[in-house]
């Protein structure tokens, strides 16, 4: 069974900027059910993380003109709308780049790393339960959030309030009458606005010293290296097909990645962090700490031993790898330590087959979602059963009750889960800032009949983390590239077998 070592928080409920109640409990999964750790103020500095292990500028090559990416989607595609690689496609004989052919700098928006005695006193609540340097690498965040719905609403909230540098909201909708409904940025005298810009103003206001930018142009119009400009990229309410080109861009620059959804009692969040470095500050017990892999994605890469107060204290540094997007929410298996429980695989949720289901649907749909007709449903269906044997889990968790309540949720907002998504996120955000606690790996799927929130490690066989671009070449658009050299995928056959 694997080990959680400080996972990530639950949702952080603020009432102003800085008021953290000390009393929040992180929150993770295992075997099925949520275990609850409390948060314990931390005086003590973490260790300071080596310059090349630094988020995010680990370094990852520049490929020739990635803003190419976004420009493939008005290619003709190919496979029945699903890529192999977003938008782009890989000639076999083309030659592979070395990975530490340039470094990428990290992003800067302006705002000092020190904090000043204004800022002590207003954040004093949540130094006193993650300390002076993690605030700061918060404040330093430099965050794009795109989609302004209700879960956007609530990652909002919670990052300005913990105080993060910039927040760059990206939104080219107009305000409707049914934006009202689970949103609390947005009023009646906004409908017609732009959704962006009804909801800066009022974002702002939750703490003036974050810097909010309205963004109302379409995210089909950004070049991939209008994300470089971000430290955090994180995406919601989008089909996947855009998530896809979203994590190539983040990947291509070397950011860190958040997507995340929600239909009615059903959501999910997915990061991909790349490689991401964090200190544990513990007690040092009798058994040595030995370096080295602790899970296929965890290791442990440095450990450090001091004196404090008469007690021993263990500094252990640790490294997770991730995936890509178009990986997890594919193909991609339960790592062992489910196939080998009866009793863990029962107890996944049958949200996450009916979740990818859902996104293989949509992909082979021009991402629209499946409409109460016969043969929408018929293909569903057989996508949902497909993925649930695929994640080898026990077909009687997957019954007909359940499909027809996810389906009849696709669609629609309940502010109650896009509050607990949108917390929990938002949390995960400031802990990957501050490099003091275990982040999320990598997909949390939320069941709104159980009200759990479970978190599954989707990976694929192979290379993880950086060494998922060791066989990567530079990227051609499309119109670049012999139809006769391209890599064959067939998505509908893996989707619907039998059709």
């Amino acid at each position: 069974m694997e080990t959680q070592d400080q996972p990530a928080a639950a949702p952080t409920q603020q009432t102003g900027p800085g008021e953290v109640q000390p009393e929040t409990t992180n929150q993770q999964t295992q075997d099925g059910k949520t275990a609850r750790q409390e948060t314990r103020p931390s005086e003590t500095p973490g260790m300071p993380l080596q310059p090349e292990h630094a988020m995010p500028g680990n370094g990852l090559p520049v490929f020739p003109n990635p803003d190419g990416i976004f420009a493939a989607l008005q290619q003709p595609v190919y496979n029945n709308g699903t890529f192999a690689n977003p938008g782009l496609i890989i000639p076999p004989n083309q030659q592979i780049m070395g990975l530490n052919d340039s470094i990428i700098g990290q992003p800067t928006n302006g705002n000092s790393n020190s904090l000043s005695e204004d800022d002590i006193a207003l954040y004093d609540r949540q130094l006193r339960l993650w300390g002076m340097e993690a605030q700061q690498k918060i404040q330093s965040a430099n965050i794009v959030l795109i989609t302004m719905k209700a879960l956007a609403n609530e990652i909002a909230k919670n990052l300005v309030l913990a105080g993060i540098g910039s927040l760059t909201v990206v939104d080219d909708q107009k305000v409707t009458e049914a934006d009202l409904g689970a949103q609390f940025f947005l009023s009646e005298e906004n409908i017609g606005q732009s959704r962006a810009e009804a909801a800066v103003g009022r974002i702002q206001k939750l703490n003036p010293r974050v810097k909010v930018v309205a963004d109302s142009g379409s995210i089909m119009t950004k070049g991939a290296s209008f994300f470089g400009n971000f430290d955090i990229v994180i995406a919601t309410d989008l089909s996947p097909t855009l998530l896809a080109f979203i994590n190539t861009a983040t990947r291509l620059h070397n950011r860190q990645f958040y997507a995340a959804g929600t239909y009615g009692f059903y959501g999910y969040i997915f990061n991909d962090l790349i490689e991401h470095d964090y200190v544990v500050q513990r007690d040092k017990s009798n058994v040595p700490t030995n370096i080295g892999p602790e899970t296929r994605t965890r290791s442990i890469i440095k450990v450090e031993t001091q004196k404090e107060g008469g007690k021993s204290i263990e500094k252990v540094q640790k490294r997770e790898l991730y995936s890509t997007w178009d990986l997890a929410s594919e193909t991609s298996i339960l790592p062992p330590e489910y196939l080998k429980s009866k009793r863990r695989l029962k107890a996944v949720t049958p949200a996450l087959s009916c979740l990818r289901a859902l996104w293989a649907f949509q992909q082979a749909h021009n991402d629209r979602f499946p409409e109460h007709n016969k043969q929408d449903l018929e293909i569903f269906t057989r996508a949902a059963t497909h993925n649930h044997q695929l994640l080898s889990l026990p077909t009687e968790t997957l019954r007909s009750e359940f499909l027809r309540s996810f389906l009849q949720n696709v669609g629609s907002e309940i502010a109650p889960v896009t509050a607990i998504l949108g917390g929990q996120l938002a949390q995960d955000v400031i802990n990957v800032r501050g490099q003091r606690q275990q982040p999320i790996q990598n997909m949390v799927v939320f069941d709104g009949d159980k009200m759990e929130a479970e978190m599954y490690p989707l990976h694929p066989v192979g290379n993880l983390g950086r060494a998922q671009l060791e066989f990567t070449s530079p990227m051609l658009p499309l119109d670049q590239v012999d139809p006769s050299q391209m890599l064959p995928v067939d998505q509908a056959g893996l989707m619907m077998p039998g059709m």
